[in-house]
């Protein structure tokens, strides 16, 4: 029984020695400075890190557009009637001022020929009215009277004249026509689409860019573009900008025109648009790797007598493998790269310089 008791004893009396020791400890610890404890003893940390220096660096925008036609139309009469000779073959070339359609015109110069006969028996009446008057036979007004008849009859034949000329349908400009929606014999009217007519040598790119770089772009910039699915690349030169910013996009509009002498650029296709900003002499770029967001922006770690030092950055462009700072550092800054997670202000670091 008295060796139990012992037994206890000496149990609570090692547990006592062992909170003892942990509190005399730690108040040790706490007694001794920054530069007496862990700090003092830490080991450096090895992390890599680049010297800041000044490069030149071309500014890019990578945007998205659309490929449309230089010129597209679709074809329609301007006058009812029903159609006596398609002109065109569906998906071929046509000419500028090629006939296209026939609308038949027989009634038009039955009325036209109507016309004739009324303005040359006007035209009789005219003439002898003046003679009257001459001879103070008849009064002006009848004169007049006479006179207002044969031009009004003129307009008349003027107007079916415009009207048999609308009957053929010719192309406004010179392109691929596609598609007809009518057959010869059909009933038109002007609201009837025949077909589309396009012009697609050069073609136009069109595309938009946040506002904030409106001020970097002008007329004849030159832009390189590919097409989804593939890599090759196309050239183009903007030659429109639109006046004023898109409100609810905050964007601006550009037009751009690209050579399509192959015919491989198709209108309504999808563009990848690659388009050169300013390019500045001095930047200074630092691997993306190196930015750490934060709550009220980015930040990057320095290394600064032996110690890695936090240093608020703003950032502008980016490329694949780099940001563009545009304040916080200086040439000549260590940036660390690696271990950066781990680090906090005042660490010790041991920095191993990587080539850019």
């Amino acid at each position: 029984m008295k060796l139990k008791y012992l037994f206890y004893a000496l149990l609570i009396g090692g547990l006592a020695a062992l909170v003892i020791y942990r509190i005399t400890t730690n108040k040790e610890s706490q007694n001794q400075g920054p530069g007496k404890g862990g700090a003092a003893t830490q080991r450096p940390a090895a992390v890599n890190g680049i010297e800041v220096r000044p490069s030149e660096f071309s500014n890019s925008l990578s945007v998205t557009g659309s490929i449309d036609a230089n010129e597209k139309v679709d074809i329609r009469s301007e006058v009812s009637g029903v159609v006596r000779s398609i002109s065109f073959k569906e998906g071929g070339r046509v000419q500028k001022g090629q006939a296209l359609l026939k609308i038949d015109d027989s009634e038009l110069r039955a009325q036209l020929s109507q016309a004739l006969t009324r303005e040359n028996l006007a035209a009789g009446t005219e003439n002898r009215a003046r003679q009257l008057l001459e001879k103070e036979a008849i009064s002006q007004e009848e004169f007049d009277i006479a006179l207002a008849d044969l031009r009004s009859l003129k307009a008349q034949t003027q107007l079916i004249r415009a009207q048999l000329g609308k009957t053929t349908v010719n192309a406004p400009f010179s392109g691929t026509i596609g598609l007809r929606s009518i057959s010869q014999g059909e009933y038109v009217t002007p609201t009837t689409i025949v077909a589309t007519l396009v012009n697609t040598n050069p073609v136009k790119i069109t595309f938009s860019i946040p506002e904030k770089y409106s001020n970097q772009v002008k007329n004849n910039s030159k832009i390189v573009f590919t097409l989804s699915g593939s890599n090759k690349k196309y050239s183009a030169t903007v030659y429109a900008i639109e006046p004023q910013v898109e409100a609810a996009t905050r964007t601006l509009q550009l037009r751009a025109r690209a050579a399509n002498d192959d015919g491989m650029l198709i209108p309504g296709s999808f563009a990848n648009i690659n388009l050169p900003l300013n390019t500045i002499d001095d930047a200074l770029l630092v691997p993306s790797e190196a930015i750490i967001p934060v709550q009220n922006g980015k930040k990057v770690f320095v290394s600064a007598n032996g110690k890695a030092k936090e240093v608020m950055v703003e950032t502008s462009s980016r490329t694949e493998k780099e940001v563009l700072i545009t304040s916080g550092l200086k040439a000549g800054d260590t940036v660390l790269t690696t271990g950066i997670m781990t680090l906090k202000e005042g660490s010790p670091v041991k920095v191993r310089i990587a080539k850019k």
